[in-house]
């Protein structure tokens, strides 16, 4: 059975606004360009509502702009968010919750990225599944800037498939062309796209590119997309050639949105990536080398010894950032790049504490400290550099792994028997 269209109405319930508050809350992100933090929104809500939700319901509602902040891709480069004010957060979450509603049952089971109930992990099995399958080629195809070049026209036409209300259209439209604030303070007007940031531009990402996936199913093609991160599976590298040629050519004429050339691709799967993992030819998951490189980086990121923390505050940077990590490749059934990982990564722990321990008294009380006797207490006036240093036996009886381990500077994958991961 269809759930109804979403009209502004259904928006505005006390019910739905009530579930969007808590989830914009839950979320804590950071103001807006009106600088006002949840605690400082709240307030305004209480005194203010009555007057805004008048203003949505004639019309007259004028979203603020979003603020440009720019971070760091996992791939390198940066990618631009556009962070809506609270307010503006507030009743985006409660437009997604209705419209998210009507538009589930359409999409395809193909498609991943932000949908209740799935997850990046359910996106690669189901790539090993078209791998185990005998589809040992894959297509990927990146999308430029994917949500700067969303069309604003072709999305309004999309959403009359599910949207009948004018006055919720409107608002709509409203927001996506709210201007973005520079980090200068400038501001400038929007005549496309959906900047990442706010809680309705993935569910509008995903209705804009619900036709592709159409087009996919309806040449019977195997493929998983999560977001704009599109995984085609076929049989063959002629095969492979000639999707990503028809496809690419499908994409721009159809949806308007160029296609990345120079990133997209195709070729065995066991040469390719997938949300940070790789699938073997015969269906294996492991953490691709990108995702091993950016690892390696973090690692000597966390464990640089100028940091002004103290040992527990390493400690407790460290094992929320590992865990978190570890949390998401653990999917992976084949872990050994991981694995030899190991001696390495505890090789910048001891390198870490014998930088700070600084001077060759403060070095010598830490080894005994750390129960180091005799002889080779003159490891302390070593001249040796710390990489080196931080292999020898001495720092390895100083700081011995149980010893790292049980203080709390663990490596996640060694706590436990890695079993096979059979999803």
């Amino acid at each position: 059975m269809e759930s109804p269209k979403p009209t502004l109405g259904s928006v505005l319930e006390k019910d739905n606004l009530r579930a969007a508050w808590l989830a914009v809350k839950a979320n804590n992100g950071a103001p807006g360009p009106d600088d006002r933090d949840i605690s400082a929104t709240r307030a305004h809500l209480k005194e203010h509502w009555e007057g805004i939700e008048a203003k949505l319901r004639s019309g007259g509602y004028k979203p603020g702009a979003v603020r440009a902040v720019t971070i760091p891709k996992p791939n390198g480069g940066e990618r631009v968010l556009g962070v809506p004010n609270v307010q503006d957060r507030l009743i985006q979450q409660a437009v997604h919750q209705k419209l998210s509603e009507r538009c589930e049952p359409f999409f395809s089971e193909n498609s991943y990225g932000f949908r209740p109930q799935r997850s990046a992990h359910d996106a690669v099995r189901a790539a090993r599944e078209c791998v185990k399958a005998g589809k040992r080629y894959v297509v990927d195809i990146d999308l430029k800037s994917f949500f700067d070049e969303v069309d604003h026209d072709r999305l309004m036409h999309l959403l009359d498939g599910h949207i009948e209300d004018k006055s919720l259209k409107r608002l709509i439209g409203a927001m996506l062309r709210a201007p973005v604030e520079r980090p200068d303070g400038s501001r400038h007007k929007r005549g496309k796209g959906t900047p990442q940031g706010g809680p309705l531009s993935p569910l509008l990402a995903n209705i804009y590119l619900d036709p592709l996936d159409k087009e996919l199913e309806r040449r019977g093609l195997s493929f998983v997309r999560y977001a704009d991160d599109i995984a085609i599976f076929v049989s063959s590298a002629r095969s492979a050639q000639r999707v990503l040629a028809n496809v690419t050519e499908w994409i721009e004429k159809h949806l308007k949105v160029p296609v990345n050339r120079g990133k997209s691709g195709s070729g065995p799967t066991e040469e390719s990536a997938l949300l940070g993992f790789r699938v073997g030819s015969d269906g294996t998951i492991s953490v691709a080398p990108k995702s091993i490189e950016q690892l390696k980086a973090k690692v000597r990121e966390h464990w640089e010894a100028r940091q002004n923390l103290s040992s527990l505050d390493l400690r407790d940077q460290w094992r929320r950032f590992i865990s978190g990590w570890w949390n998401y490749f653990k999917l992976a059934d084949w872990r050994r790049e991981v694995e030899d990982l190991s001696g390495w990564i505890r090789r910048h722990m001891r390198k870490c504490f014998w930088l700070r321990w600084k001077t060759a008294a403060g070095r010598l009380n830490a080894l005994r400290r750390l129960g180091v006797h005799g002889r080779a207490l003159g490891m302390a006036y070593s001249g040796l550099g710390a990489w080196r240093i931080a292999r020898h036996w001495v720092m390895n009886q100083a700081l011995p792994n149980k010893r790292l381990q049980a203080h709390g500077f663990v490596l996640p994958w060694t706590l436990v028997e890695a079993a096979p991961n059979t999803g």
